[in-house]
């Protein structure tokens, strides 16, 4: 209403006038609101694609338990709802791998930032480690839990001649 009465040459005063006191506060808003809204994504960046296990690897059948999660992009400049999922999952620091489980929850969450972070599944090339390896494990980059075994001295025998 207000930028058809501005079309019509009655200027930008006239134009907050017809919209009312009440209007006048809730017409900027409304126009901001449009801008970031989660409607705005389309559905398709949602759905999955039929060609992701074979780009990615894995296997839909059988599915890692453990994400290994890491912020690859700034956060600047991103909507406010990307902002906390950031947050909420423990991605304030760019280039740290945080682990999540694979469930559907944070799987919701990981699809909606998908384009700011890494996801690689844990691989664990020495198997689970014991209580008392969990000390002299590692991360690497690419996502294996490395056991960092440390030798222990041999006992010297007595030597009889």
């Amino acid at each position: 209403m207000a930028v058809a009465a501005g079309r019509r040459g009655l200027g930008a005063a006239a134009a907050w006038k017809m919209l009312g006191k009440r209007m006048e506060a809730v017409a900027p808003a409304a126009w901001v609101r449009c801008l970031f809204t989660r409607s705005r994504i389309p559905d398709s960046v949602f759905q999955p694609r039929p060609g992701d296990h074979e780009k990615y690897g894995g296997d839909p059948e059988q599915p890692h338990k453990i994400h290994v999660i890491t912020r690859i992009k700034s956060v600047i400049g991103r909507p406010y709802w990307e902002k906390k999922i950031i947050h909420d999952l423990g991605l304030d620091k760019a280039h740290q791998p945080i682990l999540h489980k694979n469930i559907p929850s944070v799987n919701s969450k990981l699809k909606v930032i998908k384009h700011l972070i890494r996801i690689q599944p844990l691989k664990l090339p020495y198997g689970l480690p014991t209580e008392e390896e969990m000390s002299d494990t590692f991360l690497t980059s690419k996502g294996e839990l490395v056991i960092k075994r440390h030798l222990k001295p041999v006992e010297q025998k007595a030597i009889k001649s």
